[in-house]
């Protein structure tokens, strides 16, 4: 989702942490605005004093927020009206983090990334078409740590791919060179060979059923499961798939089971085969 910037005039603005006052040359921009009648003009730093028009406010819309310029100096023989960066995290509750070729707006207690703007000509700019919404996960520092991190929570793309996800801002990063320690990345490459023959031939459901269990998940699923078993017949490939709480559980799901598949077929299951872990050897007496 893109946060554009815009106001009510089409000066762009320039974050300085040098200036003590908000300043633009185009009267437009101020949503507000009164005549300046006092004596002070605007000092800049060859010496010259540039005169004073107007006072005003303004505000910058996204469409989430706005954020408030408040007492903007109208100064009509400014070139580039500079945005007073220690008042306008004051008014908004914000703070800028600067880095060598973009900057961000962040709320000043959660975090999260208001605006964005990058480098125009030797300064960092705001304006309509550099200022976007980046998810908060993507800009932290780039470690090895987080590189690895990121590499596996992004779907372990490659090192091209996470290149151009630095190139264009998505990432900060100043590592010129990223190198995974990814065991997943290299086995997924691998090649194996075919399984041969097991010697097993069937030609009718529930000849034979295969079965085994997984478990335990590190975390509880939402129903409180933490392995499940499946059952597999060997003729038609058909999987039934069973949440367990409790490896013991086995037991009554079986019989569940077999109600279920021979009444299904209107056939016996004639064989079972398992690894034969303890979980399957309370059933050695029902068999």
């Amino acid at each position: 989702m893109q946060r554009n910037l815009s106001s009510t005039g089409s000066v762009d603005w320039f974050p300085d942490t040098g200036v003590n006052q908000h300043v633009t040359p185009d009267l437009a921009t101020l949503t507000t605005s009164e005549p300046y009648l006092g004596n002070d003009n605007l000092y800049v730093g060859d010496g010259k004093g540039l005169p004073i028009s107007h006072l005003g406010h303004t505000k910058i819309y996204t469409p989430h927020r706005s954020f408030t310029l408040s007492n903007v100096l109208h100064v009509p023989a400014f070139t580039k009206p500079p945005l007073f960066v220690q008042k306008f995290c004051l008014d908004n509750n914000v703070y800028f983090e600067f880095h060598p070729h973009v900057f961000y707006v962040k709320d000043l207690n959660t975090h999260e990334i208001f605006l964005t703007g990058q480098s125009k000509d030797g300064l960092y700019a705001l304006t309509k078409s550099s200022v976007t919404s980046v998810p908060q996960a993507y800009w932290s520092p780039c470690t090895s740590t987080f590189a690895d991190l990121w590499h596996r929570r992004l779907g372990h793309p490659t090192t091209r791919i996470f290149q151009l996800l630095i190139s264009k801002n998505k990432i900060i990063c100043n590592k010129k060179r990223l190198n995974f320690q990814c065991q997943s990345c290299p086995l997924r490459k691998s090649s194996r060979l075919s399984l041969g023959p097991t010697g097993h031939k069937t030609s009718a459901p529930l000849e034979l059923i295969f079965s085994d269990i997984w478990g335990p998940a590190p975390l509880f699923s939402s129903d409180g499961y933490r392995y499940f078993v499946i059952f597999v017949d060997a003729y038609t490939k058909y999987v039934w798939y069973y949440s367990l709480v409790a490896k013991s559980d086995v037991y009554s799901i079986f019989h569940q089971f077999q109600t279920l598949v021979e009444r299904q077929f209107s056939l016996k299951i004639k064989s079972v085969q398992t690894d034969w872990g303890g979980e399957y050897r309370k059933l050695s007496i029902f068999f």
